[in-house]
């Protein structure tokens, strides 16, 4: 598993073709150098981390429909402290979904992506710093929303579009997924 040093160099060894990744490692750099970058204390952004997960034929992936952002996306959420982000991943995934039989595709993460997320009540805006995983889920499980989401699904990759609309960080995964 990762930790900030280990994350630090899979960062700065990460090859994309997506130009806005590229930009993103340099930002992932600076970040990890702040004591309390994996914790929301860090007002102005933090690591968090998130699953891309997928059926074992790859055409669908597991997405909830957020309540609070209004929007559907895959399962993830805060550090909290822990520096190890894949099972950060991993534990997110269970509480948003369900789903725990899984395995990691790769040996690493497979996508970063910085994005802003809305000031609400006594929280600033703020950014998000986001490693996401990708997995496969050995037995898609029935899914289980928790209250964080209005509705969890196993939404088709080539419907994607229909749900995201213009995400451009679910449709570059979707890209990647394709490539598989």
């Amino acid at each position: 598993m990762m930790n900030r040093s280990s994350l630090r160099t899979a960062i700065r060894e990460y090859v994309t073709p997506f130009e806005e990744e590229e930009r993103y490692k340099g930002r992932f750099l600076d970040l990890l150098f702040f004591d309390n970058c994996f914790e929301r204390s860090l007002q102005s952004g933090h690591i968090t981390a998130s699953a891309w997960v997928l059926t074992p034929d790859y055409k669908q992936v597991a997405l909830l429909h957020h309540k609070k952002l209004d929007r559907w996306l895959q399962p993830g959420g805060h550090a909290d402290g822990d520096e190890q982000v894949q099972r950060v991943a991993l534990k997110e995934l269970e509480e948003e979904t369900g789903i725990t039989d899984v395995f990691l595709i790769g040996d690493s993460f497979f996508d970063i992506d910085i994005h802003t997320i809305p000031a609400r009540k006594e929280v600033p805006e703020h950014e998000h710093f986001d490693i996401r995983f990708a997995f496969v889920a050995n037995v898609p499980d029935q899914l289980k929303k928790n209250e964080e989401s209005n509705e969890v699904a196993w939404i088709a990759i080539d419907k994607l579009e229909h749900f995201v609309e213009s995400d451009t960080s679910v449709l570059r995964m979707k890209e990647k997924t394709l490539r598989f």
